[in-house]
């Protein structure tokens, strides 16, 4: 077995615009614009900026008729001023948007949550598309699944791959294959599982389609990097992947770098190697193999762990290897990892890559990054991180929270810094703070409170999936949802 490399899952070719993604293409990265779609001029200067950066994908919602009219002149400008950027228009709730957008961009990506089988909208979206020659991506969200779906799965990685099936076999069977698919969730455990399931399924079935992959609403910061970083990397590192879009609360063309570093991570590792997941590490239903309940970090060691140092190009897969070649099977493990970079951020992104699906398929008990350019507590820190975004230990407050885009209906950047520092101290609570309702309340369903805009300067806030108030003045909501987490008992210093 090689252990140094790794061979992507075998796709078929799809054209958006210039860009040829699948097939034996790199990695493409991209993302989205948080400009009103309906303002050319900052629209475009935004798309620019994040194509200097190195994506030449973008994506704009086109939440109305007027903002998907709009696209022709983005379009139009982008193309004049010498920009090949391929266009792709973001579509949720109203599919007769989306049979306009079709008409100007390169690529239209619509929720199938958001389809009615019966009506024949999708049917005639497909023809669109093959007539303009323009690209369809299948973007399934964790929160948002259709009531058919719903009713039958319930919000699960099996639901996800049942509705993304449903359209691929319509694509199929209309002999149309200019198709990406995607399975978004901020649960990184959901997303890494749903997106297995659905290679999976397809290869049962022989398609090839070329995946898409993203972690939603992972926040901003190094922790908003490391979570990104758990969830692509898990699945770069098992082949699947022909493009990524790292979610950030930032200024978008600041996700293209931590994008380019995660496909560059995993670019020189080209080969075979055999993918060790025997069925008690299936995705599905979580299970650690040994009594550790709470995997630790480097300052925590003792003399329970067994210390395991990856050697390797590929360390994913030989500490895997390692682990489930060990005579008892039930001991606990300790995986360690040299970094040499001197850059914090490089050491997190890198090392949430590569070490973080261990945790996520409950196979390591602790994390030693060893990173002689940083000192402990960075270090300690990391790890911290890395533990929480695959979800098995949390030691801060967890941000659900959505990058923005043309929906968002205040400054979510500035108003998540201004929520951090007021909750950031807490113990074991997840808040999300997102843009709009169209993510929203399903996306941050894992979270015990909500701070969703629910108008142009008013918001809504949540316990869990439960409206407590409704459209609040934005002055207010802040203090607010402090005090509804106060009157709930939630709020309890990490320090206690």
């Amino acid at each position: 077995m090689n252990l140094s490399c790794f061979e992507r899952r075998a796709t078929h070719e799809v054209r958006i615009g210039e860009i040829t993604i699948g097939g034996t293409h790199p990695v493409a990265v991209q993302s989205m614009t948080n400009t009103d779609t309906c303002d050319t001029e900052a629209s475009v200067a935004q798309i620019e900026r994040i194509d200097r950066a190195g994506g030449h994908i973008v994506r704009l919602t086109a939440q109305g008729t007027r903002e998907g009219e709009n696209l022709r002149r983005i379009v139009d400008r982008l193309r004049a001023d010498g920009f090949r950027t391929a266009v792709v228009a973001d579509i949720h709730f109203r599919p007769e948007v989306a049979a306009v957008a079709a008409k100007y961009v390169d690529k239209v990506r619509i929720n199938p949550g958001n389809y009615p089988l019966d009506r024949g909208d999708f049917d005639a979206l497909v023809e669109q598309c093959r007539e303009r020659g323009a690209a369809l991506r299948i973007g399934v969200n964790h929160g948002s699944l259709a009531k058919r779906i719903f009713d039958r799965w319930g919000d699960t990685p099996e639901g996800m791959v049942a509705s993304a099936m449903e359209f691929l076999r319509i694509c199929r069977a209309r002999e149309f294959d200019q198709v990406v698919v995607s399975m978004k969730s901020s649960n990184t455990r959901v997303m890494v599982a749903a997106y297995r399931m659905l290679a999976e399924a397809m290869e049962r079935e022989g398609m090839t389609y070329p995946i898409h992959l993203g972690v939603t609403e992972a926040g901003n910061g190094i922790e908003g990097r490391i979570k990104s970083a758990v969830g692509i990397g898990a699945l770069l590192g098992d082949g699947i992947g022909d493009t990524i879009r790292v979610s950030l609360t930032e200024a978008p063309e600041n996700e293209i770098p931590v994008a380019r570093l995660l496909v560059d991570h995993f670019r020189s590792r080209e080969g075979r190697f055999e993918v060790l997941r025997p069925e008690r590490y299936a995705p599905v239903e979580y299970r650690r193999r040994s009594d550790v309940q709470t995997p630790v970090v480097h300052t925590e060691i003792d003399g329970r762990f067994r210390v395991i140092e990856a050697l390797s190009g590929n360390p994913s897969a030989e500490l895997r290897a390692a682990i489930l070649s060990l005579d008892d099977e039930r001991q606990p493990v300790v995986v360690r990892r040299r970094y040499d970079d001197t850059d914090a951020e490089t050491v997190a992104v890198r090392a949430a890559a590569d070490l973080g699906v261990l945790f996520l398929d409950g196979l390591a008990d602790g994390i030693w990054i060893d990173a002689p350019a940083l000192d402990e507590r960075q270090t300690e820190q990391i790890e911290l991180m890395i533990l929480q975004a695959a979800r098995v230990r949390f030691s801060r407050t967890e941000y659900i929270a959505c990058p923005s885009c043309g929906r968002t209906l205040y400054d979510i950047e500035g108003t998540l810094a201004e929520i951090k520092a007021r909750t950031s101290h807490l113990k074991n609570l997840r808040i999300g703070v997102m843009g709009c309702i169209v993510n929203g309340p399903g996306e941050m369903a894992d979270a015990d409170y909500g701070y969703v805009g629910a108008a142009p300067g008013r918001i809504t806030l949540y316990k869990g999936r439960e409206v407590i108030e409704r459209n609040i003045p934005q002055e207010q909501a802040l203090d607010r949802l402090v005090e509804l987490i106060r009157s709930n008992g939630d709020w309890v210093d990490a320090e206690q």
